[in-house]
């Protein structure tokens, strides 16, 4: 099949195809005498676990090594496991930092009256940046100073 028939098949854009031989992620495609790019279901079905991959947030350098993991029938369970946990833990300290953006957006947005008036609790919050806190929760730890 041809590439627009590959990404179609495998849910990847013709793009990320591209991409995805130029950084050797994926062996380029046969090319036919017209060089046209020629994929057989094999590199589809390549295609399909990298977007799978991607999809559970997998980066491509993890992906280099789960796509050999997965074509080394003698591997460890224990070492495709391992690499698991390790993405998990990663997602988990993004969750934990998403959520710590939205708590404090959220105070923001909370104290903002969201009237006529100019003052602005949350452009204030943004321009004093403490730290990923935000002015209001940065005050009430230190009152006396604003710090």
């Amino acid at each position: 099949m041809n590439i627009g028939q590959a990404a179609a098949a495998s849910g990847v854009s013709a793009k990320m195809v591209r991409h995805y031989e130029s950084i050797g992620l994926i062996a380029p495609g046969q090319r036919t005498q017209s060089g046209y790019r020629q994929y057989s279901e094999r590199e589809v079905h390549l295609l399909r676990f990298i977007r799978q991959a991607r999809n559970l947030g997998f980066p491509l350098e993890q992906i280099r090594v789960l796509l050999s993991l997965w074509q080394d029938t003698g591997r460890a369970s224990g070492d495709v496991k391992r690499l698991a946990a390790s993405h998990i833990a990663e997602l988990d300290e993004r969750i934990r930092a998403l959520s710590d953006m939205r708590n404090t957006l959220q105070t923001l947005a909370d104290a903002c009256s969201g009237d006529s008036r100019p003052d602005c609790p949350i452009l204030q919050g943004l321009a004093e940046g403490h730290g990923g806190q935000c002015a209001l929760h940065a005050d009430a730890a230190h009152p006396a100073t604003g710090d």
